[in-house]
């Protein structure tokens, strides 16, 4: 069982906690303020605020919350994860918004305010959503302890840039850099014993890199993988000051240690600094909005889905998905056109395909092979259509006509067939 106290530290924070005292056990609003601030440590809520609201203004920019939604299907039971920290900076002094969505764990996460991480998927269990939290306050606190920046540029954890180069039995592996150095530093986080030894140490003299297992527990699964750190050791990189700087990281949260605020319902969390309309619009998770049908579109994915992906609010039949199908394979495969139309008709044929399954149910997609994707037959009438440039644009202008006949007027159809208009203009037409 989750452990769903917290100890605040602001004001902000005891009347949060009071809200949840106040409806958990149907207390007055000034009982469940007091009792609020004696689990904080003060004699009661008068107290808590002059002692708290005299304090020189040390947190500015530093208070930080995430937020996690939960769905439970299975135990039917829905809820919201909520934990407060506080930094040692602001937030985007740590590092950038760029930097954060590079971040693996804080990548999860959408800035809805400068001070809270949302994240907009609904998690399948109140252990994940929690666990999420974790990992991301994890990440947070490497970065803002190491000032390392993450670093896509994976080649970068290999010697002389080369994979076959690679740390022997790395696993759950993370590039990283100092910019003020220009230093590439690789995490490895595997399942291993915090010792260098065998041919990881072997690779680490052939190579001349350090490696070095960190006394931090780490990133990935504290007390169960265990962090190394490694780098190039021919550049005279402070790889002792790096070390130092780890070691020194507090003990990271877990789901066993668990502070956060755990509340039944998606209620919306506002962070205090949520104060205008469009920063309570930014601060409701988009897996918690409710997408129902229109006139002309209905969503394509259920009521917990992060983003709001339409479709038309009608159904092709599955003749004419076949016959589509046909057509933009016939003009993929000629070469009367360019790229970028291929790319174009890549993307109108994967949608279509979305559509073909959000519109059947699953007892009649099953009967059909995949016909969106595979050969087409090099015979095919539309086939042979496409040997000229003007045959492809007839194939397109086709296609084109197909889906108007099919679907209702509507910004996902529009935009399918602004793609269409695109390939036509871009096709050459034949002297």
């Amino acid at each position: 069982m989750l452990n769903e106290n917290i100890l605040p530290s602001t004001i902000g924070g005891i009347k949060r906690h009071a809200k949840q005292i106040k409806k958990s056990n149907g207390l007055p609003h000034h009982e469940a303020l007091d009792i609020a601030a004696r689990i904080a440590s003060f004699e009661n809520f008068a107290h808590a605020r002059n002692q708290l609201e005299n304090l020189p203004n040390i947190n500015s920019g530093r208070q930080l919350f995430f937020t996690v939604y939960w769905h439970d299907r299975k135990k039917h039971k829905f809820g919201r994860e909520v934990l407060e920290i506080e930094l040692s900076m602001p937030l985007l002094k740590i590092a950038t918004k760029s930097e954060f969505k590079r971040s693996n764990g804080l990548s999860w996460f959408r800035l809805a305010s400068p001070d809270h991480f949302l994240n907009d998927r609904i998690s399948h269990s109140q252990n994940e959503a929690v666990n999420k939290i974790c990992k991301a306050v994890r990440v947070l606190r490497f970065i803002e302890a190491t000032g390392l920046k993450p670093n896509k540029d994976d080649k970068a954890a290999c010697p002389k840039r080369d994979y076959k180069n690679k740390l022997p039995s790395a696993d759950h592996s993370t590039v990283w850099y100092d910019p003020e150095a220009g230093q590439s530093i690789l995490i490895d986080e595997p399942y291993l014993d915090p010792v260098v030894d065998g041919e990881r140490a072997e690779w680490a003299k052939k190579h001349n890199w350090h490696l070095q297992p960190s006394k931090w527990a780490g990133m990935y699964y504290p007390d169960n993988s265990n962090m190394f750190v490694s780098t190039d050791a021919s550049t005279g990189y402070d790889f002792i000051g790096l070390m130092a700087k780890i070691d020194k990281i507090s003990y990271p949260i877990t789901i066993e240690n668990w502070t956060g605020i755990s509340t039944k319902g998606h209620d919306v969390f506002f962070s205090p600094l949520s104060v205008t309309p469009q920063d309570k619009k930014r601060a409701v998770a988009k897996g918690t909005i409710y997408r129902t049908s229109s006139n002309k579109t209905q969503p394509m994915r259920s009521w917990d889905a992060p983003y709001n992906e339409r479709r038309p609010n009608a159904v092709m039949s599955i003749e004419s998905h076949q016959r589509a199908a046909r057509l933009i394979k016939a003009a993929q495969q000629s070469s009367e056109k360019p790229m970028a139309v291929n790319n174009r008709l890549s993307s109108i044929k994967s949608k279509l395909e979305d559509w073909f399954f959000s519109e059947y149910e699953r007892n009649v997609t099953d009967k059909f092979d995949l016909f969106y994707y595979g050969d087409i037959d090099r015979n095919d009438p539309f086939v042979l259509r496409a040997h000229s440039s003007s045959g492809v644009i007839s194939l397109l202008e086709e296609l084109k006509n197909l889906l108007l006949d099919a679907y209702i007027d509507c910004e996902p159809l529009r935009k399918m067939i602004g793609k269409l208009n695109t390939s036509i203009k871009f096709t050459p037409k034949s002297l």
